[in-house]
């Protein structure tokens, strides 16, 4: 690879549960160029976002912070302008940062007039992007372009998702079966990898750096065909649960609020009319079909940009990095979406495919350890050459894609959760049903190999023994057996927190030499 040419094409998806990848041996998902930019990169088996939901699952991805940092922790908080972030960072090293997308970020709104229409939405561009092709929830450019091929769309989004009409669907296949009014090749991830092709056809000789988000595999669950009918309901899995919602919520009460508030919705999606938490077993299936379904019509996308750049050349002059958001419950423990805090919401794909001859003795290495998604800025700073801000509570995953582990790399993760009332989710209320204020309604977990502790901050706690219960059934707080464990991982996350609270200004000091770094000892100027 030249060192005069860099190239970064950061890819993130949506809702994408971390274990459904061919590469990692799901036994029905096909996802065959992942599996093939696994094979040729690295692929982190134990990888996590640090919290959700979207805004700020993503505001920490392109920060470097945990959700305690940058407090943007529902969508529509509005993140700090002081925090820099990847496309600032970018922009330092001489690239013009290009989104296409969305990255749902909630503006400061001290940086605007108070009548600045970017206040009245949390689907803000994230600072320092140049934005080349917006994709918001109306996904008004979308729909534009479907209109333009004869589509009678009267209601936007919502004509957009509805089954088709007159579709005969087989008996034996459930409501997401039928496919959408539109076809594969006019759908929003093939709108999406048109664009970014157009893009990247006229840049060959240039340095650029995409970030691509694709909408899929979030709601609603609908494909178009052949992806509607890609996998066979009956071949996929229940979901991991005890035997009724009733006794599924006895774990602990933010779980029983939690389901209750899935019951009392109208369905699954807006025109899913299958209730969440009791529907038929062959609805329930089939929604997890379909949700394989569009996973695989992404990688096919996805597919067709790596095509793109090994035919001009490009693609060993680019790093490229695939990740997600946040994951999906998918009916597990009776839950949809990604506001629980179990494993399927925070565990999510990332594969790192280095172009660098460095990269080269470590080609389809699966790491093990766990990593998490304030990792992926330092790791983008360090190939660019560029220093990692202070700000950053992740570490830079250099070290494993040149085939290294350092010795000192973390032995758990850490992920958060604020649930506190939000007018972006109006049918969950949880300050009313559990009581509690709304700086109350946030919880913090500490996983590792063999336990996982879940603290609230008025609610009761919970503890997994993750080795012989690793799907999270039973709350082993109450055990007195667990009384010593429970205290140690209290005391583990007390100390990670502390270590972690905001330290941008902690370790400098004025005096007659100026500013002093007391980790560097002499700091130069801004």
């Amino acid at each position: 690879m030249s060192e005069q040419i860099r190239k970064v094409l950061h890819i993130s998806v949506d809702q994408w549960r971390g274990e459904c990848l061919g590469a990692v041996g799901h036994p029905l998902v096909k996802t065959p160029h992942l599996d093939a930019l696994a094979g040729d990169g690295v692929l982190f088996k134990r990888h996590y976002t640090v919290c959700a939901p979207c805004g700020p699952a993503r505001t920490s991805l392109h920060t470097g912070l945990y959700l305690m940092n940058h407090r943007s922790g529902r969508n529509g908080t509005p993140l700090d302008d002081r925090f820099t972030n990847v496309a600032r960072e970018a922009r330092k090293a001489g690239f013009d940062p290009t989104l296409f997308g969305y990255t749902d970020t909630s503006i400061d709104p001290r940086t605007r007039h108070p009548d600045d229409p970017a206040l009245r939405t949390y689907e803000g561009f994230l600072p320092g992007f140049t934005v080349q092709q917006p994709l918001p929830e109306h996904m008004a450019d979308w729909i534009a372009d479907l209109k333009a091929r004869g589509y009678d769309l009267p209601n936007g989004r919502w004509d957009v998702y509805r089954p088709r009409p007159g579709f005969q669907k087989p008996a034996n296949r459930g409501h997401t079966f039928t496919p959408p009014v539109f076809t594969a090749e006019e759908s929003e991830t093939t709108f999406m990898a048109d664009a970014i092709l157009r893009y990247l056809s006229v840049r060959r000789d240039e340095n650029w750096f995409v970030h691509g988000v694709f909408l899929r595999p979030h709601p609603p669950v609908i494909a178009p065909e052949p992806y509607n009918a890609m996998y066979d309901p009956a071949d996929v899995p229940m979901p991991k649960r005890k035997p009724t919602p009733e006794t599924e919520g006895e774990q602990h009460p933010f779980l029983k609020v939690k389901i209750a508030a899935l019951a009392a919705m109208k369905g699954v999606d807006e025109h899913n009319p299958n209730n969440a938490v009791h529907m038929p077993e062959l609805e329930l299936r089939q929604i997890r079909a379909t949700y394989y379904g569009m996973i695989t019509q992404v990688d096919d996308q996805i597919g067709r940009l790596i095509a793109h750049l090994k035919q001009t050349g490009e693609y060993n002059e680019t790093l490229i990095i695939v990740t997600c958001d946040h994951g999906e419950m998918g009916g597990d423990h009776y839950c949809w979406g990604k506001e629980i805090y179990f494993d399927q919401s925070f565990h999510i794909p990332l594969i790192i495919r280095d172009p660098r001859r460095a990269a080269d003795r470590n080609r389809g290495r699966q790491v093990d350890r766990f990593t998490e998604s304030v990792d992926i800025l330092p790791t983008i700073l360090e190939w660019l050459g560029r220093p990692v801000p202070d700000q950053c509570d992740g570490r830079s995953l250099m070290p494993f894609i040149e085939g290294g582990t350092p010795p000192d790399w973390r032995t758990d993760v850490h992920y958060e959760l604020d649930f506190r009332n939000s007018p972006n989710s109006p049918s969950i209320d949880p300050e009313t049903a559990l009581g509690i204020s709304p700086d109350e309604c946030y919880l913090t977990v500490l996983r590792d190999d063999q336990y996982k502790y879940v603290h609230f901050v008025s609610l009761p706690p919970l503890l997994f023994d993750l080795k012989n219960d690793p799907y999270e059934m039973n709350n082993l707080v109450n055990d007195p057996n667990c009384r010593d464990v429970l205290l140690t991982y209290a005391q583990r996350m007390l100390s990670w927190r502390m270590r972690h609270v905001d330290r941008t200004l902690a370790n400098l000091h004025l005096s007659p030499a100026g500013v002093t770094d007391g980790r560097k000892r002499v700091r130069g100027a801004a």
